[in-house]
């Protein structure tokens, strides 16, 4: 990174100032709100070809609202290096709760108060900054830099991101690094570096059994009784053991649900939902097969015959693991971080999913890297305003370490 890049103060007024526009709009999701246009008119006076694509229908519950998205690029030639981020933001439960009114965004004792401040508008306006500043420097820059922002990253996420690398590969558009600019850090900005994401495989179970009295257990099937065994050899498995990048595969069970509402009455179903969160040592199918293989020990028919219970377990995937190993875009995320705050980044792939699973695919370098994240999806979520600045210096360096290099 350049001294000057460094030493220039207009990176924090900046950033905050654009933090606050977008925060002061309420996208609670899949509500744009108008964030996507006001980044597509600044990105356009910086040289990008911006795109709107719009996915999915809006109803009448509300429950399958059209999405908004954003795909804009700078430049023809490869390498193609894309900031993704998400303009959506979870509810904000009651707003009496909060210190500051959460759409109205505050500066107090250090601290930018919204929704929407770690999680994650601030980590877009950085990215934009560091965008604008950088071509303004270096207006005939090798390769392209593009942008991918949704609108749907806090809901379902089926319109848009996933949509938006549908689309590009279908017109063979490929991104080569890609940096998402969720709130990584832990303790410091910079100190973590997301370079890949365990794997998401939810299951709900359905035990069916037969309903009865319970003084009379013989005339019934207890479908709860029927899948204890069953339950207890699932929640004490190991999966795989993990390796150097990702923590051991685990399983966690999140609901359990049974009973007619009778005190007196053996229910004919039983409901568990549970979730795997998987490593690169296993995969989808064998996680299935492993659970089906320990549920077949205890359910030997397949239909209710008699008194005996039945099981049938629906899988959803929400995103396979994915990981970037120690390379080009590691190590310009760890120079820049290293130019701007002086500190080593460690690398990890805890925490949950993100859009990363959806770019990843793809064959793109992918890895995540923003403010941190001790207030996300919190009432009073904040984030610290001296970070701000610092992270549009980190972001444009990341661009000078691949583009200039």
């Amino acid at each position: 990174m350049s001294d000057s890049n460094k030493e220039n103060p207009t990176h924090q007024q900046e950033t905050l100032d654009l933090s606050i526009a977008l925060l002061e709009r309420p996208s609670v999701t899949p509500d744009d709100d108008g964030c996507q246009d006001m980044l597509s008119e600044r990105l356009a006076q910086a040289g990008f070809d911006c795109e709107f694509m719009y996915f999915g229908d809006r109803d009448k519950t509300g429950e399958h609202a059209e999405v908004k998205n954003l795909w804009a690029r700078r430049g023809t030639a490869d390498p193609v290096i894309c900031f993704a981020g998400h303009t959506d933001v979870v509810p904000t439960g009651d707003e009496n709760n909060w210190t500051y009114p959460p759409f109205t965004p505050t500066i107090a004792d250090g601290y930018l108060w919204a929704r929407g401040a770690a999680d994650m508008k601030t980590g877009i306006a950085a990215f934009t900054v560091a965008a604008e500043r950088f071509v303004a420097n270096h207006p005939k820059h090798n390769g392209s830099i593009a942008f991918l922002i949704t609108s749907d990253e806090e809901g379902p996420s089926i319109n848009g991101t996933v949509k938006v690398i549908e689309t590009l590969e279908a017109r063979q558009e490929k991104i080569t690094y890609c940096l998402v600019g969720e709130p990584s850090s832990t303790d410091t900005l910079g100190d973590i570096i997301k370079n890949g994401r365990r794997g998401s495989l939810g299951a709900v179970l359905t035990v069916t059994g037969k309903q009865g009295h319970v003084a009379y257990p013989h005339l019934a099937s207890n479908p709860i009784h029927a899948a204890m065994s069953a339950l207890a050899e699932l929640t004490n498995a190991t999966w795989d053991n993990g390796n150097d990048y990702f923590p051991a595969t685990s399983l966690q069970i999140s609901n359990i649900n049974s009973g007619t509402g009778a005190t007196n009455v053996i229910p004919e179903t039983l409901k568990v939902v549970f979730n795997f969160r998987f490593s690169t040592e296993t995969s989808e199918d064998e996680l299935k097969a492993k659970t089906h293989a320990i549920f077949d020990k205890y359910f030997k028919d397949s239909q209710i015959l008699e008194n005996h219970a039945s099981y049938d377990i629906h899988w959803k995937l929400s995103g396979q693991p994915f990981l970037t190993p120690e390379g080009k875009l590691v190590s310009a995320c760890q120079r820049a971080i290293k130019a701007v705050t002086d500190v080593d980044t460690t690398l990890s792939t805890s925490g949950g999913t993100s859009d990363g699973r959806f770019i990843a695919p793809t064959g793109a370098q992918v890895v995540e890297l923003g403010v941190r994240n001790a207030t996300i999806h919190q009432v009073d979520e904040k984030v610290e305003v001296d970070d701000l600045g610092k992270l549009a210096q980190i972001y444009e360096g990341i661009l000078e370490n691949l583009l200039l290099d």
